[in-house]
């Protein structure tokens, strides 16, 4: 299953908030870019991104999630691919990230939310303004979206075989390609 709107509703359903949603556009960008890159399955990515954290609302403890979504994921029909990708960008779940699509969502998942962190404070709240530089910068500011996991970032990049700088600039990219959906087109 990786009917696009079947994800969007099932995201919808499990997430009210607007910064978590578009945390999983965000995720989705960047997953929909490397798949094209890659020659890999878009809506197949596209879904897995989308839907990563389509239960961490209802379930954020590390003891639910991702194992509750699993669960719904598993009763809705979902194929094992992509409930063992999401499986696997929990460090903490014991699941291994084997393919390409897998290592992926684990480089692309906190990279995305911390640019996100960083257009916001930019003066026009624009990813007009970011730069792989300025992420960089900010990455050594512990201080800065403090949640965000700087290793996760850096080791994702080196596990899908990427430069980190590339990467970084890459899911800028993607991201740039819906910066009005996540209200990150400036002079909002």
């Amino acid at each position: 299953m990786t009917d696009r709107s079947a994800a969007w509703d099932l995201l919808t359903e499990f997430t009210q908030s607007e910064s978590l949603r578009k945390h999983a556009l965000a995720v989705e960008a960047c997953m929909r870019a490397y798949a094209k890159k890659f020659g890999a399955d878009e809506e197949l990515w596209g879904t897995v991104g989308l839907i990563h954290d389509f239960d961490y609302e209802k379930y954020p403890t590390s003891q639910e999630h991702p194992y509750k979504g699993n669960e719904i994921l598993k009763e809705r029909g979902y194929s094992d691919e992509i409930r063992r990708a999401i499986m696997s960008h929990a460090e903490y779940s014991g699941v291994t990230r084997d393919s390409q699509m897998e290592k992926a969502l684990f480089a692309c998942d906190e990279l995305a939310g911390f640019i996100t962190a960083v257009a916001l404070v930019k003066p026009s709240k624009s990813l007009a303004e970011v730069e792989a530089k300025s992420v960089r910068k900010k990455m050594k500011d512990k201080a800065f979206a403090r949640s965000v996991n700087r290793d996760d970032i850096i080791n994702g990049a080196r596990d899908l075989g990427v430069d980190l700088d590339e990467h970084i600039a890459f899911c800028i990219g993607a991201l740039r390609g819906i910066a009005n959906e996540l209200g990150l087109a400036g002079g909002n």
